[in-house]
Parts: C-alpha cells; structure tokens; sequence
C-alpha cells in the first residue's frame, strides 16, 4: 500500500468466515471474542428477536398441502386427458 497507515493489527485480525452469496468467505475481521463480523451476528443483538413472527409456518410446504396439490394436478390431467380423448372422438 502506497499510504503510511497502521494497518498491520486489522491486517492480522481473524477473518470473518461466513459464507458470501457469491459462495466465497466473507474477508471482514471478526468481532473481538467472536467468530464472526458485525454483519454476519458477531454484533450484540443480532438474530431474530424473540417470539418471531416471520418464523412462523406459512402452510404452504406442509405435508398437507403438498398432498392436496398433488391431487389437484392428478385432477386437471384426468380433465385434460378426457378433454383430448372427446375431441378426438368426436372428429372421427
């Protein structure tokens, strides 16, 4: 580096560690005592606050619903089938 600063104690810090959305580690230094760096929960209270409402299940990727969906689609095939097959019918 071309400037004159005291960079040698950040330089040598413990990096972060969290895996980026690029897929590679996150080169921020680690919070003093932690494994990780501010924007990655190293900060005091950072996470979820208790009792989280956007944790809650939704419903949508239930065993139910999945069920439920999957009859649905086995439905409009039939439907589609029969369709076809009366089209055809009907042409000859």
């Amino acid at each position: 580096m071309s400037h004159a600063r005291n960079t040698g104690a950040m330089q040598a810090s413990l990096r972060c560690g969290a895996q980026t959305r690029n897929g590679e580690t996150c080169r921020a230094p680690a919070l003093r005592g932690k494994a990780r760096c501010r924007m990655h929960g190293g900060a005091w209270g950072s996470g979820a606050p208790f009792g989280n409402s956007n944790a809650i299940k939704h419903g949508f990727f239930t065993g139910e619903a999945i069920e439920e969906r999957k009859l649905v689609r086995a439905v409009l095939t039939e439907a589609e089938d029969l369709l076809r097959e009366l089209s055809t019918r009907r042409r000859c």
